[in-house]
């Protein structure tokens, strides 16, 4: 048993250090650990009441109140140390212009894999003037949605030598592009889907074992056709538009959308704006390649009186493009499991595709019949306003609208 002298003195610090409340349950845990006596020997060395203790005690002993006990905060708010992010803004900023050009993996995955090691992030970090520990770092990528994964079947083929001086090529047109406030967006066709009663991959809640039933074979239902779903994805403001297609997959329908993108949603945005950065696949309706293609976007810059800047990504690195799995991915998740029965369900569950990341999406169905197989002329391509980039002109060019001078 304690002296008197040093229980008095140890009881009256629990009451000048804690507050009513705790030093009534500190004193009564004190009092049941005592066994036989502890109520009367707590009470009669610390001064307070048998009742209190007691109280005390039957609050020790009742869940419910020590529920409440625990879920009171111990800190006042604000408490505690700092997290990186609070001691220098810049931080996140620092960490995704390092790892965003490296960023490697399935896109059509809604996670980011980052190749690059913590502790090499957290150098890099410290030489742009940002001193972080690699354990914050992670921390901080787990919380943008990064995961360090291993290695999938992503390579469409060959590696082009400038493949990754494209990359950075493209990351820093886009970053100036940005920086003043200019539309950079990225777009490309969606798988081509069947319309009609046909499996859909994936998953969704249903009765137990009532399943959706659908068609064993997927053939084309003739009238029914298939829908093209033709997107453009705003980078800046996570905006995507889909124009959902009826008849080719061509190069006018590409720039097709790329206006109703603009009448739609851009203008309203980039009213101020005097150039739009489009970044694209090599090939498809929007190839690198495509005479048509130049053209129809010749039309658009004339027509919109933009300057319209274009890269496309090298060959073998077709799903690296934003809209992949900034938008693409996530249409996909919204319609899993889901027989696509009329191209009006196709264009409504598109546009009610949302993320908590705020993604938004605008979707409208296109009739218009598009010729395939349009040949272009030597001559009519030569007509076209347009600056090639010095690396690698072929993959990078601007095409200025076309100045009408009038003769009075």
């Amino acid at each position: 048993m304690e002296n008197q002298d040093l229980l008095k003195e140890k009881y009256r610090m629990f009451k000048t250090i804690l507050n009513e409340r705790d030093t009534r349950l500190i004193l009564a845990l004190e009092a049941i650990s005592l066994g036989r006596g502890g109520i009367s020997s707590v009470s009669r060395n610390s001064g307070l009441s048998r009742s209190t203790l007691t109280i005390g005690i039957n609050e020790l002993r009742s869940k419910e109140n020590l529920k409440v006990v625990k879920d009171i905060p111990i800190r006042m708010s604000g408490g505690g140390r700092k997290k990186e992010t609070e001691k220098n803004e810049n931080l996140e900023y620092v960490i995704d212009e390092i790892v965003c050009p490296h960023t490697v993996g399935d896109p059509m995955s809604p996670l980011l894999w980052s190749s690059k090691s913590l502790r090499h992030i957290a150098e890099a970090a410290k030489e742009r003037g940002c001193p972080i520990s690699h354990q914050s770092v992670g921390e901080i990528l787990k919380a943008k949605g990064y995961s360090l994964q291993g290695n999938r079947k992503t390579d469409e083929g060959s590696n082009h030598i400038d493949r990754d001086a494209q990359f950075n090529y493209i990351n820093n047109i886009a970053k100036d592009f940005l920086a003043t406030e200019d539309p950079v967006i990225s777009v490309d066709c969606k798988k081509k889907e069947l319309i009609g009663n046909f499996k859909n991959t994936g998953e969704e809640w249903a009765p137990i074992k009532k399943p959706t039933t659908v068609k064993v074979y997927d053939f084309i239902d003739k009238e029914l056709g298939k829908a093209i779903p033709y997107g453009v994805y705003d980078i800046a403001n996570n905006e995507g538009w889909v124009s959902v297609g009826i008849s080719h997959d061509t190069a006018s329908f590409a720039v097709s959308t790329i206006r109703n993108w603009w009448y739609e949603m851009g203008e309203e945005k980039f009213s101020k704006s005097k150039r739009i950065f489009i970044t694209a696949d090599g090939g498809g309706s929007n190839s690198s390649r495509s005479r048509l293609w130049k053209i129809e976007l010749q039309v658009l810059a004339d027509e919109i009186g933009k300057e319209i800047t274009v890269s496309h990504f090298p060959p073998g690195t077709s799903k690296w493009n934003k809209i992949e799995h900034r938008l693409f991915s996530h249409i996909t998740m919204n319609w899993r499991a889901r027989p696509l029965t009329s191209i009006q369900l196709v264009v409504d569950l598109i546009a009610s595709t949302k993320t908590t990341k705020g993604l938004k999406v605008k979707s409208k169905l296109d009739k218009s019949m598009y010729e395939k197989g349009i040949k272009i002329s030597d001559e009519k391509l030569g007509r076209i306003n347009i600056k090639k980039s010095d690396f690698h002109g072929e993959w990078n060019y601007t095409i200025m609208p076309k100045i009408v001078q009038v003769i009075s």
